[in-house]
């Protein structure tokens, strides 16, 4: 069986990618975005929550903003400039129509050719063990798949013709950030370290995680993650996707 990673797609222009929390990009993502930016690609960024429950030692409401301004200077550290967010309860993100409706509303106003999203798949794996997906990021990534189908059918959502939103059928590719089914990868050599900077402006919430000094830590975590895509991306360290063609 060939497990060899095919490259990404490159015929596309804009993106939108969708995610449940800050930092969910930046853990090894950024660094294919920072890419695409420097090339010439757009990119835009959709958040469901503010990441408010992520801190134990502090609250939501002061971490609710704090998290934010964090993911905007990580955004601005690999070339976005739009980042959105729709202030879903962080931990209880619920799959459903409401969800299908907000990301399907978001692709017909982006109108991006590839949509990015997180593992939606019910585990993860890293360094040989398998780990149990949390549930928002099941309930996002597997609303942003349908939603691409949402966006690109008048019948479904049609109120979203009334708020000034046509149908978008111009999705080509989405590509699952994370999953433990990688088909497709990014050469992301040139993006590493705009990747590390990017995941480095979550500082607050790296020091709740780890005693490491943070820097090392964000350097060693995106060069061992792309490291371990080069072993089946022809020795190119990368970003890998799993990848959904839309037709």
């Amino acid at each position: 069986m060939n497990d060899r990673l095919a490259e990404m797609p490159t015929d596309w222009q804009r993106a939108l990618a969708i995610v449940a929390h800050p930092d969910d990009l930046e853990y090894g993502g950024s660094a294919a975005v920072a890419t695409w930016t420097d090339g010439g690609r757009e990119c835009a960024y959709l958040l469901a929550s503010f990441g408010e429950a992520g801190i134990d030692g502090m609250g939501p409401g002061e971490a609710a903003p704090l998290r934010e301004r964090e993911q905007r200077a990580s955004a601005a550290a690999v070339g976005v400039a739009v980042v959105e967010f729709l202030g879903h309860t962080d931990g209880v993100i619920e799959y459903g129509i409401q969800l299908r409706r907000e990301f399907a509303a978001a692709i017909r106003r982006h109108r991006p050719e590839l949509v990015v999203t997180l593992n939606h798949h019910e585990t993860w794996s890293w360094g040989g063990d398998v780990f149990w997906n949390t549930p928002d990021h099941r309930a996002v990534g597997r609303a942003a798949l349908d939603a691409v189908a949402d966006a690109g059918n008048r019948w479904i959502f049609p109120d979203l013709i009334e708020d000034g939103l046509p149908p978008w059928n111009g999705v080509r590719y989405v590509a699952v950030a994370g999953s433990p089914r990688p088909t497709h990868a990014v050469d992301a050599r040139a993006g590493l370290e705009k990747g590390v900077k990017s995941l480095l402006c979550h500082r607050t919430y790296i020091q709740a995680l780890t005693e490491e000094d943070p820097e090392n830590y964000c350097r060693s975590f995106l060069e061992g993650s792309m490291a371990a895509v080069a072993e089946r991306f022809g020795g190119r360290p990368g970003v890998a996707f799993e990848l959904f063609v839309n037709r």
